[in-house]
């Protein structure tokens, strides 16, 4: 079974043909290099605001020393 996918795109005509031009370039590794990197900021950006979303939901209304020091005297 193969681990790759076909998906396909448009592109105006006169892109195509200046494409096909420059016959010394692998546009479908060039478009794939593009696209992975895209891929990879997009997430890294989707889990960012979801982490800080969940830290902000998580900040306590305490300090941390705070919460120390009722833990030591709690002891």
């Amino acid at each position: 079974m193969s681990t790759k996918t076909v998906y396909s795109i448009r592109v105006p005509v006169e892109l195509r043909k200046m494409m096909e031009e420059m016959r010394d370039i692998n546009w479908q590794e060039e478009i794939r290099k593009v696209v992975e990197e895209l891929v990879k900021n997009k997430r890294k950006e989707r889990l960012l605001a979801e982490a800080k979303k969940i830290r902000k939901d998580m900040k306590a209304d305490v300090s941390a020393s705070e919460l120390i020091r009722e833990d030591r005297d709690a002891r």
